[in-house]
């Protein structure tokens, strides 16, 4: 493309010096300006690599060649593949006729075929779904609820008993005076609201 550029400008000057207008430059071939476009994207994770990461998820050990029954509903449902259509249910009896723990990419395959025949669903869609979903991670908390949860909990005017006397007035905690009977040795009866108000003329 670098020596297409070239020319062109090189025959804009010509036509330039020769008084004449410089032709139109000739546009570039769709193939070429695909694979540019290819080349500048990222890379795009593929179904075996996705079946390889959430073969690894939660197990150590793993090679990320067999996938257990757990690691597949895990993916199936970051990838939203488990609803109303299919359920752990369906997933655990299609798995169990494979009579194993776990399961390579090549049975996994034929799970998933099996799987979509069954519950009728396009098996093109599931592989899709589970190839972008991302890689594993851990479900993220709604912040709201478990915000307004700890809230309700923590809001000492709501506390009741002994749970009561270890706050003061403004949910200011007692610290160990809040929990423990501290023996006071002023000679003052305990409730007694007048303490060091007694006048010495008296």
């Amino acid at each position: 493309m670098l020596v297409s550029v070239v020319a062109h400008r090189g025959s804009m000057s010509e036509a330039a010096a020769n008084g004449s207008s410089p032709s139109p430059a000739p546009e570039a071939p769709v193939a070429e300006l695909a694979q540019l476009a290819l080349e500048e994207e990222a890379p795009k994770v593929t179904f075996s690599d996705q079946f390889k990461a959430f073969s690894k998820f939660g197990d150590t050990k793993s090679d990320g060649k067999l996938i257990t029954l757990s690691q597949s509903d895990k993916w199936m449902k970051q990838a939203k593949v488990i609803d109303k259509k299919i359920t752990t249910t369906d997933t655990g009896i299609h798995f169990k006729k494979f009579k194993a723990l776990k399961i390579s990419l090549t049975d996994y395959n034929k799970f998933l075929d099996d799987l979509a025949k069954t519950r009728k669903v396009e098996l093109a869609e599931i592989k899709q779904k589970m190839a972008g979903c991302g890689a594993p991670g851990v479900a993220q908390v709604s912040a709201g609820k478990a915000a307004a949860a700890v809230d309700r909990l923590t809001d000492t005017s709501k506390y009741t008993g002994s749970h009561k006397e270890r706050f003061d007035a403004t949910g200011k905690g007692k610290g160990i005076a809040g929990r423990r009977n501290v023996v006071d040795g002023s000679g003052y009866v305990s409730g007694y609201q007048h303490k060091d108000t007694y006048d010495g003329a008296h």
